[in-house]
């Protein structure tokens, strides 16, 4: 099957969040079945550009209309890739190649990637990879099914499109102008993309697309309700039949306790117990805490952000501090009052307390290995990664039960029994101190249990194999539709 994949991000080429992670290890899984051809296409952004890592040619140029405009895009095709997957990137100076900083939060995001959707369809046309199935991410690339229905159907008459919501907060919104002065699509198409008179990106590709799919079972669920649905819970009821999740997997070559460079130690989960024990003494000297194995040390690797569920650790932090002889480690950056707040925490607990406010990929592995409990009490996670990192590592998650974490964390009792860590279902303060306790107190007083339950993580297969097969049958149920 040929299979084009286009997105705003994907690792190692450029990566702000779990999509460019997504991106990197889909499609190199999809090019291992036999008999697929897969094509990534990305933004070609400055920090790409600007890295020698990366060897590309131009193979053709063009320009792409977009209403009055008629910009250029350039067709840089990546040399060195080995894995079956063909990348090519969009190369447009004014859109991305001549942009520092981030690759969001342009005032003129929505412009810059309804030129991307475009020179996408163009450049699939300009290369004759004329694709069975076009998959599409996230409002970056949800112009795609509109564009793909409105102006190529005669290019593409056997092509089928799937579009895959990472995360239905960040919709793609514009003035109700943009739909005449950047998309000029034909009139019958305003009706799918507006929403209360302003244009919804993504409320158009769920329109269009053939299929949906979301990155969980339970997230594909919860979005029929308004609380998790940011606005389009009713768009996405009345395209219930063509919503699926499926729950990410995640990079288990990169993510390896048995190789990771960036360990002092490695191990398996036939020998994590002394492997665990040297990686944890050695996190613990690195970030400043006290050197001791019986103490509990509990983690996180996040985003700072007020929907990964920091404020109910706020809350509770002083008094589990108070009342546990535990450490807690904190490693990212974010919103101010949350890196503030995790600072004063560690100043105030020097020996039970460590707030890294910093990005950092090698310590974020010794965070995953060294650690006990592994804290995710998310508000919402359309599926999460962190929570399988921290298993393939031995560390047990302690998560709220929604989204993707609902679906790869299955709750286990006070005995460690029946699951894979340990849960809270309302998102309040005291279920999830409770659940934290449940895990400390198993660390502390049944330590086999414990080590039995970190072992169950372990043995889990978080690969992409099963996400990508099950992309598959939704690729062949569009064939058939």
């Amino acid at each position: 099957m040929k299979i084009a994949i286009l997105a705003s991000e994907g690792a190692p080429y450029v990566k702000s969040g779990g999509l460019g992670d997504v991106m990197e290890a889909l499609p190199a899984a999809l090019a291992r079945i036999e008999g697929n051809e897969v094509t990534l296409i990305l933004p070609y952004y400055k920090k790409i550009k600007d890295n020698p890592a990366y060897e590309v040619e131009q193979v053709a140029q063009f320009y792409v209309a977009l209403g009055w405009r008629q910009q250029y895009a350039g067709i840089m095709r990546l040399k060195n890739r080995t894995d079956g997957v063909q990348v090519y990137f969009i190369d447009n100076l004014y859109y991305f190649g001549a942009r520092e900083g981030a690759i969001y939060g342009n005032p003129d995001d929505a412009e810059r990637f309804a030129f991307f959707s475009k020179a996408c369809l163009d450049t699939l046309v300009c290369m004759g990879f004329i694709p069975d199935v076009i998959q599409c991410n996230d409002w970056q690339t949800a112009a795609v099914p509109t564009f793909l229905k409105a102006y190529y159907g005669p290019l593409f008459p056997n092509t089928k499109c799937m579009f895959t919501i990472h995360n239905v907060e960040y919709q793609g919104w514009a003035n109700g102008d943009f739909f005449d002065n950047v998309l000029a699509l034909p009139w019958e198409y305003r009706p799918r993309l507006d929403m209360n008179g302003a244009v919804n990106l993504m409320k158009g590709a769920i329109e269009c697309a053939d299929l949906v799919t979301t990155v969980s079972e339970t997230y594909a669920r919860e979005l029929m309700y308004p609380y998790y649905a940011h606005g389009l819970d009713s768009v996405l009821s009345g395209n219930a039949w063509k919503l699926t999740g499926i729950t990410n997997g995640i990079d288990t070559n990169t993510f390896n306790p048995e190789t990771d460079p960036a360990l002092p130690a490695h191990y398996n989960a036939d020998s994590f117990v002394e492997g665990k024990a040297a990686c944890k003494a050695a996190l613990q000297e690195e970030v400043g805490l006290p050197v001791n194995p019986d103490v509990p040390l509990m983690v996180m690797v996040t985003r700072l952000a007020g929907h990964k569920g920091l404020d109910l650790l706020c809350y509770i932090a002083r008094r589990l501090l108070w009342e546990e002889d535990c450490q807690l480690l904190i490693l990212g950056t974010g919103e101010y009052h949350f890196e503030e707040y995790f600072k004063e925490l560690a100043y105030e607990f020097p020996d039970r307390v460590a707030a890294k406010i910093t990005f950092n990929l090698g310590l974020a592995a010794r965070i995953y290995a060294g650690g006990d409990l592994y804290l995710m009490p998310s508000k919402s996670e359309p599926c999460g990664l962190s929570q399988m990192n921290a298993m393939r590592y031995g560390t047990v998650p302690v998560v709220h039960a929604t989204g993707g974490l609902q679906d790869t964390v299955p709750g286990a009792d006070a005995d460690g029994n029946g699951g894979l860590g340990f849960t809270f279902q309302s998102y309040n303060a005291d279920d999830f101190l409770a659940s934290l306790k449940r895990g400390l107190h198993l660390y502390r007083y049944n330590r086999d249990a414990f080590r039995a339950l970190q072992r169950r993580g372990m043995e889990q297969d978080f690969s992409w194999n099963v996400p990508a097969g099950k992309y598959m049958e939704q690729f062949y149920r569009m064939q058939n539709m």
